[in-house]
């Protein structure tokens, strides 16, 4: 059984949440700050380096303007690079 981090569904994760990102017009820095982190945790939370928990998911929504539905739907219109 593969671990969760390299299915195609979690790669489609990683791209929603860069893509929510990019629509809240933020950079990295910026969401670090917010968050009280570096800006590699940023990174690495979306390069999947980083796993994120329910927490993290839910502090990165509110900073986005997002629900937590837009990062686990099935079918979120991002298209793949």
């Amino acid at each position: 059984m593969n671990k969760s981090i390299y299915t195609e569904e979690y790669r489609l994760f990683l791209l929603r949440l860069r893509k929510a990102r990019s629509e809240a017009g933020l950079t990295q820095v910026q969401v670090a700050h917010l968050l009280k982190r570096h800006q590699s945790y940023i990174s690495k939370c979306e390069s999947g380096e980083r796993r994120i928990d329910i927490i993290e998911l839910t502090a990165f929504a509110r900073i986005y303007g997002k629900d937590l539905d837009y990062f686990i739907q099935k079918d979120s219109g991002v298209s793949s690079p």
